[in-house]
């Protein structure tokens, strides 16, 4: 299989359901997409927050060419093979000294994607230090089935849901996700993690990227992605647009149909029809 890991890594991801870091980008040009993030914000009088959280790549042409970065997609095409959809794109911000924090939990619980061949690309866009909240991957972990959660909907929690997986987590065996700004991850769907508050002065930033190949399919709605690499044989998803200028009325529109139906997918058995963050 072509792709730009080594078999080490490789195999370090089939054993342990994770592999980082990897160098994407330079500090100085992932620092550029932060200072783009931090523009719309300024020019929207506001964090970023709600629907255009999520699924970003549709509405940005700079976040369209983050999911396209040819040594993200390499790493990826290591581990799922040539033919690579972006499923969807998630800002993770953790403003500084804040009570934000992710809860322990799978990433599979509620997206409804089946088999779980996800694999996540989570971009650090500032430097991501130990004070700072960090990701904490539970090694080998992903070998689990599904593992049950609960919700709890906590405004603390960055998760859709606030879901917390229904077992207990011995920290002593986790291990931190430090990256420098420009730097990426890349975990299993069912690797368990987490992460702490951000107990530093300075904001963290990070776009967690989820590709799938493209045989994996929607089970809950019919779902829309982008083809980001290859061929798409299978048809299990309608086809996602690039934006061809920030926020243009196409864009909007795009962005609008997709998360509808992601929405449908991750909100599925609640009254919800916007996301939470």
């Amino acid at each position: 299989m072509a792709g730009s890991l080594s078999r080490k890594e490789i195999d370090g991801y089939k054993k342990n359901g994770y592999v980082f870091p990897v160098r994407a980008m330079s500090s100085r040009q992932a620092l550029r997409y932060a200072d783009d993030l931090e523009s719309y914000e300024i020019s929207s009088g506001g964090v970023i927050s709600g629907n255009r959280r999520h699924k970003v790549h549709l509405l940005f042409t700079w976040a369209n060419e983050i999911v396209r970065n040819a040594r993200i997609l390499d790493a990826v095409e290591s581990i799922i093979g040539p033919n690579i959809i972006c499923w969807t794109t998630n800002y993770f911000i953790k403003e500084p000294m804040d009570s934000a924090f992710v809860s322990w939990h799978q990433d599979s619980t509620y997206w409804g994607l089946e088999p779980p061949e996800i694999i996540t690309a989570w971009l650090a866009l500032s430097d991501v230090g130990f004070d700072s909240g960090p990701m904490k991957f539970l090694s080998g972990s992903h070998t689990s089935l599904q593992i049950s959660h609960t919700d709890t909907f906590s405004e603390d929690n960055l998760l859709t849901r606030g879901q917390e997986i229904d077992i207990d987590v011995d920290e002593t065996k986790t291990i931190d996700v430090v990256l420098k700004a420009g730097e990426f991850s890349l975990h299993h769907v069912r690797l368990v993690h987490g992460s702490h508050p951000n107990d530093s002065t300075t904001r963290r930033i990070g776009l967690a990227i989820r590709y799938i190949p493209t045989h994996v399919r929607q089970t809950k709605v019919r779902d829309s992605a982008m083809l980001v690499r290859g061929q798409d044989d299978y048809g299990h998803f309608d086809p996602e647009p690039s934006p061809k200028r920030n926020l243009d009325a196409d864009a909007i529109d795009a962005h609008e149909n997709a998360m509808k139906r992601q929405i449908a997918a991750l909100y599925e058995g609640t009254q919800r029809t916007t996301m939470r963050r």
